[in-house]
């Protein structure tokens, strides 16, 4: 009997050891699987800190890379904005003062300042000296080209006004006071050549300035995936062919490159 229950406690204690092994063995992949994650996230959020963690000298070029765009990044956002100021002052001082001497309308959309390039002058926003509403008619200003515009999509001829009670009258008189300029935001660079040139030329440096730091920008984005596959590769390389893999990226201005070793 003794024999018997000694043979049936071990049984029970052979059989009782398997789970708790598999159980290990599932939390040791769980880890594995946990681990294998942490280098490519760990770039993602922070280029060069998943090859950091590898003991990979790259680590030191990808961070290099984000410190350099973002240090461009934000040279080149100030001066945009720099400059985006210095002809938002010239516009308001030299072809707007006449009309607007009141800072309180200083600023408004992009796409005016824009315009100011491709016109002389704005025009009268109304020619009457009364209540009713006279568009200008000068078709080398703004306005005059915005109200030959109207006229020409409502009007059946647009050297002839129809009857001014008529819809065809109202909805061109609608169209122009959607897009003409108001009062407050009138201009003229009549006698003031070299100040428009200067603004021109402002705004050019201005746009450039936003274009490349948006180049800049993407750079930044591809610095940090290219150094999370990096990571991903590397690490998933290394677990199948249980040797040392390399993946060498290169960013650049239009150019992306990817190369893979492998050490035998």
């Amino acid at each position: 009997m003794r024999r018997g229950g000694l043979l049936v406690a071990c049984a029970v204690v052979l059989t009782a050891r398997p789970p708790d092994r598999l159980t290990a063995q599932a939390d040791s992949l769980q880890a594995v699987r946990r681990r294998f994650w942490v280098r490519p996230v760990a770039s993602l959020l922070l280029p060069g800190s998943g090859q950091f963690l590898s003991h990979q000298n790259r680590a030191a070029a990808y961070i290099a890379a984000e410190l350099y765009t973002v240090v461009r990044y934000l040279q080149l956002t100030r001066s945009g904005r720099s400059s985006a100021s210095a002809f938002r002052d010239i516009a308001f001082d030299v072809a707007r003062h006449a009309f607007s001497p009141s800072p309180a309308q200083r600023d408004t959309a992009w796409e005016y300042f824009e315009t100011m390039e491709r016109y002389g002058s704005s025009g009268q926003f109304n020619l009457s000296g009364g209540p009713g509403l006279v568009p200008e008619t000068d078709t080398t200003t703004y306005n005059g080209s915005v109200w030959l515009l109207a006229r020409r999509t409502y009007w059946r001829d647009p050297t002839t006004p129809p009857d001014p009670t008529s819809p065809e009258y109202a909805n061109a008189l609608q169209f122009y006071l959607a897009h003409a300029v108001g009062p407050a935001f009138l201009w003229s660079w009549q006698g003031a050549d070299s100040a428009l040139g200067v603004y021109r030329a402002t705004i050019m440096k201005s746009d450039n300035a936003f274009r490349h730091a948006q180049d800049y920008l993407g750079l930044l984005l591809a610095d940090h995936l290219a150094s999370a596959v990096d990571a991903l590769i590397s690490t998933r390389l290394a677990s199948v062919v249980r040797r040392p893999a390399v993946l060498h990226t290169t960013v650049a201005p239009g150019r992306f490159m990817v190369k893979v070793s492998v050490r035998f």
